[in-house]
């Protein structure tokens, strides 16, 4: 299982990656809503462990743009605040469980394996984007009445680029969120599978187009 830690103190962060690396998950933490928001939109954790007071974004404002952008990874929310209202507000933003410090770590990891069994039955949302359209539970692209299918990591990068399709996303990032902190990759990597997927658009005939943002990174680009 692949979770997220968003959460601004750091020693609790890092006790609850602990935790949780103990029962083999694999954990990657943030220590404010904008980071946070960031890697969730890649759509690649089970589960997100969310604190409502952070730095930069809420993590009201970070689950509501979560649910806007169709990720659908479960949510549990943290607070140190037992107000009935704040539960409201987070469930109402798209959360899907609420937890008020203290907590106990059995009662943390029973919400995570609850939230993770969850998962599997929701229907995740396809990324519609220009004349692309991405089917999440497929790996496949389409674009008209043609369609391919995609590698894991061809997938990944491509649903990062969709999550921001204004924006602009660099190479170290798609290494963190596609091949892992931890890994080996490097830029060459990154451009190999940017390399595989303008092959697949341009078998498609699409307008749309992955333009490289030179010592920066990519963004999609939609030609005439």
């Amino acid at each position: 299982m692949k979770v997220l830690i968003v959460e601004d103190e750091k020693r609790l962060a890092q006790a609850l990656g602990q935790i949780m690396e103990e029962q083999k998950y694999s954990v990657d933490i943030v220590y404010d809503g904008e980071d946070g928001l960031d890697y969730a939109l890649s759509g690649q954790y089970d589960v997100i462990v969310l604190d409502v007071m952070l730095p930069k974004k809420d993590g009201f404002t970070v689950v509501y743009e979560l649910r806007k952008a169709k990720i659908s990874s479960p949510v549990l929310m943290l607070t140190a605040r037992d107000e009935i209202n704040d539960k409201v507000t987070g469930l109402d933003c798209g959360a899907d469980d609420y937890m008020t410090k203290p907590f106990s770590p059995e009662e943390l990891l029973a919400r995570i394996r609850a939230l993770s069994r969850r998962q599997g039955d929701v229907q995740l949302e396809d990324i519609t984007w220009a004349d692309l359209t991405l089917k999440l539970s497929s790996r496949t692209l389409h674009c008209g009445t043609k369609s391919v299918s995609l590698g894991f990591k061809e997938f990944e990068v491509l649903k990062i680029l969709l999550a921001n399709p204004k924006g602009i996303v660099s190479k170290e990032e798609l290494i963190v969120k596609v091949w892992g902190s931890d890994s080996n990759a490097e830029d060459n990597n990154v451009e190999a599978y940017i390399s595989f997927l303008r092959k697949k658009l341009f078998y498609l005939g699409s307008h749309a187009g992955i333009a490289t943002v030179r010592k920066v990174g990519y963004h999609l680009e939609e030609n005439a």
